[in-house]
């Protein structure tokens, strides 16, 4: 990708601002077996910022992803990001009592950060009156992107095919899903049928408006698809109506979970560059910040001469 590419995503999506980060605040969840802490990331300025919530994926917390959260937040969202419980903190491994249920939990994190946006704004000091609740995207990576399209409107099969509870929030007007998880059946490995019941999606019901983004390099060790499994949510749901494939990316997409970490077997800072500005793009258009975004990102983003990844759209 050139220069003059990212500079042209640049002008689609804005300068940045200068950001606040508030962490870790605590919030209401009583039957919860250890508290519920977000981190709260936010521009120093402005008014009617849209909602974004981040689910991270299997071990993180709240101070991961911060090539994407940061920069969402210097371009004008409100991001928040739970340490759910799976994360490497808590030290619930697969055989914790608590394991089974974890799936759901995060779930319903994410529905209590939508229930307790007056508690997060009162955390963060001088938040409160800016942010636009009426504009909220669900966003997540792996884990997270199960997570997060849960309330997009996907459903999981339970054990005897039939499609399970809606657990859809009528809040949530966009998503965004990284390299998230797809269909079940005799693909799934052993271990990822006995441990993972999130792992049976049913896409049919996802109706919100969804960007899909997917690595072309990227092999599960839960399933014996290759690296289109993390695209099905694109290809089963009317809701995702856009897929962006990065071309060479791996699980952690050239670093999107932080800089230099050990998960990334990928390493591309340009790869990120490309991410932040394309994801941004999509919020900005999808949460009404600019409508024009998206369609010019794409544009510019296909028209590439020195192609990084490809965009399909339906």
């Amino acid at each position: 990708m050139t220069s003059s590419m990212i500079n042209t995503l640049n002008d689609i999506v804005g300068a940045g601002t200068p950001v606040v980060s508030v962490a870790a605040t605590e919030l209401s969840a009583p039957d919860r077996p250890v508290p519920l802490e977000v981190r709260v990331s936010t521009p120093a300025t402005g008014a009617n910022l849209p909602i974004v919530v981040f689910s991270h994926g299997n071990g993180w917390n709240l101070d991961g992803y911060a090539p994407l959260t940061a920069f969402w937040a210097s371009r004008g969202f409100v991001v928040i990001q739970p340490t759910h419980l799976d994360s490497r903190r808590n030290g619930f491994g697969f055989d914790h009592p608590v394991f089974p249920t974890i799936w759901t939990e995060r779930i319903t994190d994410l529905t209590r950060i939508l229930d307790q946006l007056d508690t997060i704004e009162a955390a963060v000091p001088g938040l409160t009156g800016r942010i636009d609740r009426s504009r909220v995207a669900a966003t997540g990576h792996s884990w997270g992107g199960q997570t997060a399209q849960s309330l997009l409107g996907a459903r999981i099969f339970d054990e005897a095919g039939q499609v399970g509870d809606d657990m859809s929030d009528s809040r949530v007007t966009a998503g965004i899903l990284f390299a998230a998880t797809g269909v079940g059946g005799d693909d799934l490995h052993p271990f990822a049928k006995a441990n993972f019941p999130f792992m049976r999606p049913s896409f049919q019901e996802l109706t919100t408006p969804t960007l899909v983004v997917a690595g072309d390099h990227d092999q599960s060790k839960m399933s014996s698809r290759g690296p289109d499994w993390f695209t099905d949510a694109y290809t089963h749901s009317p809701g995702a109506t856009d897929l962006l494939t990065l071309h060479g990316a791996e699980h952690s997409l050239g670093g999107i979970v932080g800089y230099e970490v050990a998960e990334t077997t990928d390493e591309s800072p340009e790869r990120v560059a490309v991410i932040q500005r394309m994801s941004t793009a999509y919020l900005r258009s999808a949460l009404r910040v600019d409508e024009t975004s998206w369609p010019a990102a794409r544009a510019a983003f296909t028209d590439s001469a020195d192609p990084i990844g490809h965009v399909d759209s339906k």
